[in-house]
């Protein structure tokens, strides 16, 4: 019978993120089917090497699809093939910003390499998380307060307390780097030592929400 209230508490952050992703499409091609493997297997093994070669700064290196594809003759009534496609990603997480606009840099001056990214974001088990929802544990305690004391009364005791949602990940500020298209003119101006490219990290939003269920001990109203 005693009286309870329910309240929303919310919590809004906005902070640097901790770690950057990009993807990486090495792509090679050849009428021959083994020397399309071979040279898709060479500039796999160049770009891994490259990407250890910073060490601690990469969080984790992942490799993804990899295709051999045949391209069939155009107007041919059989099967003749005309030339063979491969392909093969890579995903790396980089912790270190400042090494990350020198690899990006660096991967795309290699040949029939693309790079996409970076997508910035904090990890699952970032401490800013548990600050947002501390803060909106701490709002809905204040507003239930304030109620109680708007009716000259305490609160009593917690009932419920639920989490209704806690936002926050990835932020996708990308950018394409190499790529066919660009290859071509691209390394003619480029050179060993090309400066690398300047990346601003995108801040991350993290949201939480709670509602809290209190009883009041019941308000004189006379």
């Amino acid at each position: 019978t005693a009286p309870r209230v329910t309240v929303r508490g919310e919590a809004h952050l906005e902070v640097d993120p901790e770690i950057a992703r990009i993807t990486v499409t090495l792509t090679a091609r050849n009428t021959d089917r083994r020397t399309t493997l071979d040279d898709l297997t060479r500039r796999n093994t160049t770009t891994l090497d490259l990407i250890k070669g910073y060490g601690d700064a990469v969080e984790k290196l992942e490799t993804g699809t990899l295709t051999i594809r045949p391209e069939l003759a155009r107007h041919s009534r059989g099967e003749r093939i005309r030339a063979y496609h491969g392909s093969i990603q890579l995903t790396a997480t980089l912790n270190d910003f400042t090494t990350l606009g020198e690899l990006v840099t660096r991967l795309a001056d290699n040949d029939l390499t693309r790079v996409d990214g970076p997508w910035w974001a904090l990890r699952p088990t970032s401490p800013h998380h548990a600050t947002a929802r501390r803060q909106a544990v701490h709002e809905a305690l204040q507003r239930a307060r304030e109620y109680a004391e708007a009716l000259d009364t305490h609160i009593a005791a917690l009932l419920e307390l639920s989490d209704t949602g806690s936002v926050g990940g990835a932020t996708f500020a990308t950018a394409t780097y190499g790529g066919a298209g660009l290859m071509r003119s691209a390394r003619a101006e480029s050179a060993p030592d090309a400066a690398p490219v300047d990346l601003e990290p995108v801040r991350q939003n993290v949201d939480a929400q709670v509602e809290a269920a209190f009883t009041l001990i019941p308000p004189n109203l006379g």
